[in-house]
């Protein structure tokens, strides 16, 4: 069951092409992650982590074991946390997804946003990671990608939500309306379905500009040049109690928005986030059911 469980957070790896070093991290890991958190974490199905490729026409020495004797310059940065696991990516100083499970009596507990404070993530090499620092003065809030609302069951489960790995530079109009609206939403779901399992990251969309031509541009803050998104994901695999699964993904730029815009207005083809995130979601969930409703704008 462990081992299944850790698997989550890699498929997504496998996704945006992490494979390799997903393996070898996953394999660390079976050993070391306690059970506490591992109870936690969704459970979604997924492929088997490939191993390291041969190279074709390689000569005699150089098998994958051979180059890596000296260590690989990059792997897939997996976190796993009191209440959620996350994928680094040390290029933008931030996270590609963060993963976690939603339950009622998550919702619930003497965990206190008060006592809480913005942290920096020493599991991340100071080359790579963002500070409060790179945060004060940008005119952009510090917004969560895993909510700290989402885990009051425990102090330490709240705290952990506040690491800076969990955290992206949001336009402060977006955070404190219609991105604070859908996390509610998220909890809201509690309500209705057995389990929810919420996937949110970051992306950097193209745009066309002037020339005719599509360049992805995106504005860095601080002295370790955080990058700041053009729109946030936020994908939702809802289970139900009879088995049917329902997915709903919204995506939203990171702009003002208005609080009264409905929801139903982010909502999106999981394709579409598929495509700009190098992630995949719905293979993944259809190995395990053959029950999988997506729900569009319009849907009923």
């Amino acid at each position: 069951m462990a081992k299944q469980l850790l698997r989550v957070g890699l498929t997504l790896a496998l996704g945006a092409g992490l494979g390799a070093a997903a393996e070898g991290w996953r394999r660390r890991a079976d050993a070391q992650t306690a059970p506490g958190l591992l109870s936690r974490l969704p459970v979604l199905p997924v492929a088997a982590a490939a191993g390291l490729p041969a190279v074709p026409g390689a000569p005699t020495g150089g098998s994958p074991g051979e180059l890596a004797k000296y260590g690989l310059p990059g792997v897939a940065q997996l976190k796993s946390r009191e209440s959620y696991m996350l994928c680094y990516d040390p290029r933008t100083r931030g996270a590609l997804w963060v993963v976690e499970q939603l339950r009622p009596e998550n919702l619930r507990g003497d965990g206190d946003r008060r006592s809480c404070d913005y942290h920096e993530d020493d599991s991340v090499h100071a080359y790579h990671r963002a500070t409060n620092a790179d945060y004060g003065g940008s005119g952009f809030d510090r917004g969560h990608l895993a909510a700290a609302g989402n885990h009051r069951w425990s102090q330490k489960a709240m705290n952990d939500t506040f690491y800076l790995s969990n955290i992206a530079p949001q336009v402060p109009q977006l955070n404190q309306n219609a991105w604070n609206n859908l996390e509610k939403y998220s909890r809201s779901l509690t309500r209705t379905y057995q389990n929810v399992y919420v996937c949110t990251g970051p992306l950097f969309l193209p745009r066309t500009e002037a020339d005719g031509k599509s360049y992805v541009k995106y504005q860095v803050i601080g002295k370790n040049h955080v990058a700041v998104p053009t729109h946030f994901f936020k994908v939702l695999i809802l289970e139900a109690a009879d088995g049917q699964i329902e997915l709903r993904s919204y995506m939203m730029p990171n702009a003002p928005v208005d609080e009264a815009v409905p929801l139903e207005r982010f909502l999106v083809p999981i394709e579409s986030i598929e495509r700009a995130s190098g992630l995949l979601f719905v293979p993944n969930i259809l190995a395990r059911t053959g029950s999988l409703k997506a729900i569009t704008a319009g849907s009923k």
